[in-house]
């Protein structure tokens, strides 16, 4: 439900916060005082599109807050969370709209920055408005279908064949895409099995592609290396009077014979024993790496054509030699795929028979639900349109066949209302009623009827009743009124025996100062609601009659 809109800075609107309640609350005012902005300001909360002129002159930006009571509405509920939109430990929810100067424009809900496609798909779960241009989409055969399908069918089985359907839809695709590749996997499946045939050939060890490359490097420097060997031995011990390891003999045996040795000369005595010892064990593995060390021009040759091998399939396949592990195991992956295609193509095409005959038997149960509810549908739309003084009409709801074989999301039936207004006339489309005064009725008469079963908490209804008065004008009275028992409405009416009926009263009116025009909402009780009825009754001269009819239905209400 609707509990609060603010609204700053909109058209001419300085600043405006508007308590609703539950029942059927009027909105009414002179023409031309600001009762669309009303609605056009909740509106622009529920995503509809906005641009510079919204915002009221000489403000930098125009600020919009709707908070519903979400608490009674489930799918609401249930959308916040898996959006991660919900407020901890509330009930309420906050619908918020920002338009700048320049035209750009910021939605939010709860204060998280959301997109207008998430504000209309939220603002659709809480709010309807029905309008004059509602005219519109009541002409068309889908809103028809879902007018039908709200007041006749069963939600879960309508997501169920919404759901059936797009999982029917996305494996039909699926078996058709790989029912029109058979001939390329063919193809495929002889390339990958031959690419895999010479990469097995090859016979690639873990690792083996690093290991040969230092090995290559080794080998490949045997000559430098030995060379370079050699000189060290050849410095450190095989002269025997300039090699390094003698002359730190002689420096030990020099220091050793100082008569009087202190102790840093024995800290460097200790130093340079270590380093002999070293030395001696430096000289030893330089020996033994002689020794053990040779150049293998065989193994060269044999690591360098098997590195060229490797490096020749790489390029081929455009990677690195290093990469060649893991293009073996992404072709053995799409081969073992193509391999089994026929058996993915079977499971597709067994799932497809369970879909189309899970599809078959939920629309035939929604099929069942519309004839049924489609009688009852029209029988209480005539009903209002025998109150709103159209004895002659009559509204029939047309289930027609599909034609052809393919299937639809909305089940096996095309669905359109039908009227007839005059005795022995044929119903025929909406679309083909001539008098605008005639559709206003029967469009009233259908949101009426549907808005009952409506899952949306909270409705609107702007001038629905516009060429209605008298008796009638009455009677779409009751009808809101009655609505307004079962839910939230919220009525902008120019009909004060429409007003008349109303649980709350809201005024719109407008005044100038200076070079500025705004506009004020003010709730009326008492005297002054008598006076509103009075002034829409007959004016602002306002007669004894006029004051006792208007507090006559005050008082009726």
């Amino acid at each position: 439900m609707l509990q609060q809109l603010s609204i700053q800075n909109y058209a001419t609107v300085d600043r405006l916060e508007i308590e609703f309640q539950p029942g059927m609350s009027v909105i009414t005012g002179e023409t031309g005082a600001g009762k669309s902005i009303i609605l056009g300001a909740l509106g622009l909360t529920l995503g509809d599109r906005a641009d510079k002129t919204v915002v009221r002159s000489g403000a930098n930006k125009t600020d919009i807050c709707a908070e519903f009571d979400t608490s009674h509405i489930e799918e609401a509920k249930q959308w916040l969370q898996e959006n991660d939109l919900a407020l901890d430990d509330s009930k309420n929810c906050i619908l918020r709209r920002v338009v700048n100067a320049d035209g750009r424009s910021k939605g939010y809900i709860n204060d998280s920055s959301v997109t207008m496609t998430n504000l209309k798909t939220l603002g659709e779960m809480l709010l309807d408005i029905h309008s004059q241009h509602e005219h519109q989409s009541l002409l068309q055969r889908l809103t028809h279908q879902r007018l039908l399908d709200e007041f006749s069918v069963d939600k879960k089985i309508r997501d169920k064949l919404s759901s059936t359907f797009k999982q029917w839809q996305q494996n039909f695709r699926e078996m058709n895409e790989l029912s029109n590749q058979s001939e390329e996997y063919s193809a495929q499946t002889q390339l990958l099995a031959y690419q895999l045939y010479e990469l097995d050939e090859l016979n690639l060890g873990e690792n083996e592609v690093t290991s040969l490359e230092a090995e290559f490097k080794s080998l490949n420097s045997a000559d430098e290396t030995l060379s370079g060997v050699s000189t060290a031995l050849t410095l450190c011990q095989e002269n025997e009077e300039q090699s390094v390891l003698s002359l730190v003999h002689s420096a030990l045996a020099a220091l050793r014979e100082l008569p009087n040795k202190t102790s840093r000369i024995d800290a460097i005595i200790g130093l340079l024993e270590s380093s002999e010892i070293q030395l001696g064990e430096a000289v030893s593995d330089l020996c033994s790496f002689q020794n053990e060390f040779e150049a293998n021009p065989e193994r060269l040759e044999q690591v360098n054509m098997r590195l060229s091998d490797l490096h020749t399939i790489a390029r081929k396949h455009k990677v690195k030699p290093a990469e060649l592990t893991k293009i073996i195991a992404d072709l053995r992956t799409q081969l073992s795929r193509f391999q089994n295609s026929d058996e993915e193509l079977e499971k597709l095409s067994a799932n497809d028979s369970l879909l189309r005959e899970q599809f078959a038997t939920i629309a035939k149960q929604i099929s069942e639900q519309r004839n049924k509810g489609a009688r009852k549908l029209a029988n209480q739309i005539n009903k209002q349109l025998q109150k709103l003084e159209m004895p002659h009409a009559r509204l029939e709801v047309s289930l027609a066949a599909k034609e052809g074989s393919d299937p639809s999301i909305n089940g096996l039936e095309n669905i359109e209302f039908l009227v007839s207004t005059n005795p022995g006339q044929d119903a025929k489309p909406l679309a083909k009623i001539a008098s605008g005064g005639e559709l206003s009725r029967i469009s009233l008469a259908i949101q009426v009827i549907t808005a009952q079963t409506s899952q949306i908490p909270s409705l609107v209804f702007d001038e629905v009743d516009v060429g209605i008065g008298g008796g009638v004008a009455i009677v779409v009275g009751e009808l809101l009124r009655g609505l307004g028992q079962k839910t939230q409405v919220l009525c902008v009416t120019h009909q004060a025996q429409v007003a008349g009926q109303g649980h709350h009263h809201f005024f719109v009116s407008k005044s100038s100062e200076k070079q500025s025009t705004l506009t004020q909402i003010e709730e009326l009780n008492g005297d002054r609601l008598v006076k509103e009825i009075a002034r829409m009754l007959g004016g602002n001269d306002f007669s004894e009659e006029s004051l006792a009819h208007a507090e006559k239905m005050v008082a009726s209400s």
